[in-house]
């Protein structure tokens, strides 16, 4: 078995350790960091996100695979960074304003991380303003915005509109998600997208950069 495979099933397995070794071990073997992203991690969190999808994996192994694939970044950002390699895109995400919970909201991270996006994470109880700052100062390419509460949902809408006002809604996509976001609720706001859980979330965002929504540099 090779270091790329032996990358992707750690990862898979949820196998801290041996992601890291099986990193270490392919960049001494001159394997690049691209490679090892591309055809270790990101190949294997789309399988995570395939098994999750088909019932197979539940959040707890979706969490240890996604927190192998980010021990191996820790590895990889310094060569990826010097060899130019490019992110799938910029991600602002948060969980929006009055609302603390994160759960949900790191676990996207993390798969997004996992499909190669750069993530920008603003954290809980975020306000309007500190997303529309995250387009405007920091050229994020997509909000996801975060809400567990029915109370909080009506600042997803709240955040879009702070968008329009500053004239930065198209240069933006706008995908939400949450225990009590739905699809409807998405159209009705004016969001680009709905994710109900973490693998389709990536699936979307992915989806959207591709649609022709290029990464902006910063």
């Amino acid at each position: 078995m090779g270091q790329i495979d032996t990358i992707y099933k750690a990862v898979l397995e949820g196998n801290t350790r041996e992601v890291q070794v099986g990193v270490e071990a392919a960049l001494k073997e001159k394997i690049t960091a691209d490679q090892i992203m591309q055809n270790g991690l990101i190949a294997a969190m789309k399988e995570v996100g395939r098994l999750f999808e088909a019932g197979e994996f539940f959040v707890p192994e979706m969490l240890i695979s996604a927190r192998a694939m980010q021990s191996a970044l820790v590895l990889l950002k310094p060569f990826l960074a010097a060899s130019g390699a490019k992110a799938a895109g910029r991600v602002a995400i948060g969980t929006v304003q009055g609302d603390l919970h994160d759960i949900g909201k790191n676990l996207v991270g993390m798969m997004l991380e996992g499909a190669g996006f750069e993530i920008i994470d603003l954290g809980t109880d975020v306000r309007p303003e500190n997303f529309v700052d995250a387009v405007e100062a920091k050229h994020a390419d997509i909000i996801a915005l975060s809400a567990l509460l029915t109370t909080t949902m009506p600042k997803m809408q709240e955040t879009i509109e702070a968008l329009k006002a500053a004239s930065l809604r198209d240069k933006v996509k706008v995908i939400i998600g949450g225990a009590p976001v739905t699809e409807t609720y998405a159209q009705q706001i004016g969001a680009d997208g709905y994710g109900p859980d973490a693998s389709a979330a990536s699936r979307l965002a992915a989806k959207l950069m591709k649609a022709g929504h290029a990464p902006e540099a910063a």
